[in-house]
């Protein structure tokens, strides 16, 4: 039998512990050349509705350890304005409602042993990535957490960094007030850590040691001007404006995709790669989803995850350093781990459903 499990049947199995040990060993099977992944690959094309338009992502990866993920996201995106924000907003079906699946399949038999939601082992996948990178780069005696956002994405950073560093405090903006102050008043509950919401993204900043955006921002939200000296940053949505990237004094990037074999300048380390149906359509011009990924890292001068582990670099040398991280293009890698951590901890729990393996196979050679 192979399993279904969704969003519920992940929480229950999967934490966030768990997800980071899944990624950290994931990265070293691609620095030893046990896993391989490639970058995400979208296909978008416009629709019938005026400003929206059909994208399909794929991203896989697998390892000798032994598993295989592909992850399938099926939208309909559109930007919109909001409380003065600009954002970029999805649904499958209607609003509300979204389509992201991971088959995940035995290296060794080549047979599906699992179909997952994607929902909540993707807010734990994303948390784990800036906790990985926070507990490198952020300073030790890190106390404040800043955090722009106050939705899912959000929610699970918090309690990922909190793995990693003492937070004593978190300060919280975003546009809609009604939800940051939820928010703040949901993580005080939660785990007795003093949390406040600011009316003004500026005071986010002010005295914070790490720097999360958790959005869903089109536009760059991380301000350059705003940033102070020992800060550590981290990007979800939200991206840095080009100050921002000029004050980075070191930037942690934990990998990069492999280039195609025998196709070296094939390769990228641009996080994902769009193709477009109707590409001279002018409207793609206005919109994220019509530009080439935007690239923080990947320009050949940032500390790697490799360099970390081999201890060819401690990474930050300075309190005073402004640091930046994030995973690059290897969210294939990502996937099979987490998935199969999941997976097997299902398994040992008797949790999901049971589908017939035979539903998958066939006959017929294809």
């Amino acid at each position: 039998m192979a399993l279904l499990l969704n969003n519920d049947d992940i929480q229950r199995v999967l934490t966030s512990q768990m997800t980071r040990e899944a990624l950290q060993l994931a990265y070293r099977d691609l620095i030893s050349g046990e896993g391989v992944c490639r970058p995400r690959i979208d296909i978008r094309i416009p629709t019938s509705s005026p400003g929206k338009f059909y994208q399909w992502g794929t991203m896989e990866g697998g390892s000798t350890a032994g598993y295989f993920a592909i992850r399938m996201k099926s939208d309909v995106i559109y930007e919109q304005e909001y409380n003065g924000a600009r954002t970029q907003e999805k649904y499958c079906s209607r609003p509300g409602l979204f389509c992201g699946l991971i088959l995940l399949t035995k290296i060794e038999t080549g047979e599906p042993v699992a179909l997952i939601n994607d929902g909540y082992l993707q807010h734990l996948r994303v948390a784990a990535d800036g906790a990985i990178g926070a507990d490198i780069m952020a300073r030790e005696g890190a106390l404040t957490l800043g955090m722009l956002g106050s939705g899912g994405m959000a929610r699970s950073h918090v309690e990922a960094l909190l793995q990693v560093r003492d937070i004593k405090r978190i300060q919280v903006h975003s546009p809609t007030a009604a939800n940051r102050r939820r928010f703040a008043e949901e993580i005080s509950e939660k785990y007795g850590v003093e949390t406040v919401a600011l009316d003004d993204a500026r005071e986010v900043y002010r005295g914070a040691d790490i720097l999360a955006a958790c959005t869903d921002s089109a536009v760059p939200v991380i301000r350059g001007e705003w940033l102070e000296p020992g800060m550590h940053v981290i990007s979800v949505g939200g991206r840095p404006d080009s100050a921002a990237r000029a004050r980075f004094d070191l930037t942690l990037r934990l990998g990069t995709a492999p280039a195609p074999v025998g196709r070296p300048e094939l390769g990228t380390a641009d996080e994902y790669i769009g193709y477009l149906a109707r590409p001279d359509l002018p409207e793609w011009q206005d919109i994220r989803i019509g530009k080439a990924a935007p690239v923080v890292t990947g320009h050949g001068d940032d500390v790697m995850f490799a360099d970390i582990i081999q201890g060819k670099t401690p990474g930050r040398t300075s309190d005073t350093q402004i640091t930046y991280s994030e995973r690059g293009n290897i969210q294939g890698a990502q996937f099979y781990a987490v998935a199969a951590a999941a997976y097997e901890e299902a398994v040992k729990q008797g949790i999901g459903r049971e589908l017939p393996r035979e539903w998958f196979l066939q006959d017929i050679r294809d």
